[in-house]
């Protein structure tokens, strides 16, 4: 499974709604699954951020549909990354020629 990394703002309905936050994430939890994929975390942030949520997903398209599916109800706007692990990382940098 790949690592996503996804970087999150509540939306103004987010904000209006946010006393609904802990029931969103529990079902945001259950549709990941429904899709194939596993959150790992969910972490309310400071900064830039509102949220920054880790997950993990068989491949680009399953976590193309869980992100669309989550921004489509209108709480959350996301920016997705992927995130390598060390030992991919180690192998990436050591196939530099």
């Amino acid at each position: 499974m790949a690592t996503y990394l996804l970087l999150c703002n509540w939306t103004d309905q987010g904000l209006r709604n946010i006393k609904e936050a802990p029931a969103r994430r529990q079902r945001a939890t259950q549709l990941a699954e429904q899709l194939g994929c596993k959150i790992i975390g969910v972490f309310m942030t400071m900064g830039q951020y509102d949220l920054a949520i880790r997950v993990e997903a068989p491949d680009d398209e399953t976590i193309a549909r869980l992100v669309l599916s989550l921004a489509s109800q209108g709480n959350l706007r996301t920016t997705t990354l992927k995130a390598f692990p060390p030992e991919e990382f180690e192998r990436i940098i050591g196939s530099l020629s």
